[in-house]
């Protein structure tokens, strides 16, 4: 009869874990978790700073053909809108193509800035960063076709 207490012991202790055992697990799972997280949340800005460069090169591609098909680029007036549909206003242009498909948003879901005449180039494409407004250090610097 000694058998069996031994076994219906060791049946109790392979049930299942310890409190120790379960905390020493969560606290491991804590500190990857604040090593990690931290990691993570940078490397969402970086890649949002990254999809404007992007978009602000293909506008500018965009607006580079839209110059060498009709000798000009689009007046601010037009805006960005020209490289979508033919423009209705003057100086309506005479070899229009769609230049591109559809207009993106910038990655915090604002309208790139056009302007013409532009400040640091002939024109100019820009997204104001996540703040929506112009100037700002970090992820709400500005990104612009002249970087």
């Amino acid at each position: 009869m000694t058998v069996l207490p031994s076994l219906a012991a060791r049946a109790r202790r392979a049930a299942g874990f310890t409190l120790i055992e379960l905390m020493v697990v969560l606290v491991i799972i804590g500190v990857l978790a604040a090593l990690i997280v931290p990691n993570v949340l940078d490397r969402t800005d970086d890649a949002r700073a990254t999809a404007a460069r992007t978009d602000v090169h293909n506008i500018m591609q965009a607006l580079k053909l839209y110059k060498l098909d009709n000798q000009r680029y689009p007046t601010p007036e037009q805006g960005l809108a020209a490289l979508v549909q033919r423009p209705s206003t003057p100086p309506v242009p005479g070899n229009w193509k769609p230049y591109l498909e559809k207009l993106p948003s910038d990655p915090w879901g604002q309208p790139y800035q056009y302007l013409n005449p532009g400040i640091k180039g002939e024109v100019d494409v820009m997204s104001f960063g996540a703040d929506g407004k112009s100037g700002g250090e970090g992820k709400d610097a500005d990104i612009g076709s002249w970087q």
